[in-house]
């Protein structure tokens, strides 16, 4: 068995990173003899779909349980999809968090914790306000919660439902960033499709 955790350093003293799609590094684990590798998260820095990107390297490594601070909808369907038991809320050492799971104190969720676009200015504050999204935009409230929040405000209501403070990230200032964004959401939507597909066709076939 293979325990992730995202976190904010290499070594199993490091603090449990709160965010899922945009920590600096996973910690993918073996509890039984506490070997561990540190692998540095290459979609933090993503315009969009960090957290699908990150649910589906997970999938990659093997591991079977996440343990995380937050995730949000479009991660939490990818890591579902995978098979994966997920455990937010989580905060402290590494080496602590898995301790505590092996303890029986940690149990799974399939809810996502937070919404689209959780600390995407780069924070860690749980403030759902606080980076969500990339301002208010066209669209509003189109889409039910569609994929990556496509059209930058689609996605869970940002700001309009749940009493959530309005996104404090600008719009993009050109239309050739904005292009680029919408492409980047339109690739992580195609590939969560793929991904939600495949464990589709996996089911169908047991």
């Amino acid at each position: 068995m293979k325990i992730a955790v995202s976190s904010t350093g290499t070594d199993l003293n490091s603090e449990v990173d709160p965010r899922f799609g945009r920590c600096a590094y996973f910690i993918i684990v073996n509890p039984d003899d506490m070997t561990f590798e540190a692998i540095e998260n290459e979609s933090m820095s993503l315009g969009g779909g960090a957290g699908i990107q990150s649910g589906q390297f997970i999938a990659s490594t093997g591991a079977t349980i996440l343990i995380t601070g937050n995730v949000g909808p479009n991660a939490s369907r990818t890591l579902n999809a995978a098979g994966l038991n997920v455990i937010v809320g989580v905060s402290g050492p590494v080496r602590e968090a898995i301790e505590r799971y092996k303890r029986g104190e940690l149990s799974p969720t399939n809810q996502a914790s937070v919404p689209d676009h959780f600390g995407m200015g780069g924070g860690q504050s749980a403030s759902p306000g606080g980076g969500m999204g990339q301002g208010m935009g066209r669209g509003m409230g189109m889409g039910r919660g569609m994929g990556q929040g496509m059209g930058r405000g689609m996605g869970q209501g940002m700001g309009m439902q749940g009493g959530f403070a309005p996104p404090q990230a600008p719009p993009p200032s050109s239309p050739d960033q904005e292009l680029g964004a919408l492409k980047e959401d339109a690739k992580a939507l195609r590939e969560h499709l793929n991904s939600i597909l495949s464990r589709i066709k996996d089911l169908e076939g047991k």
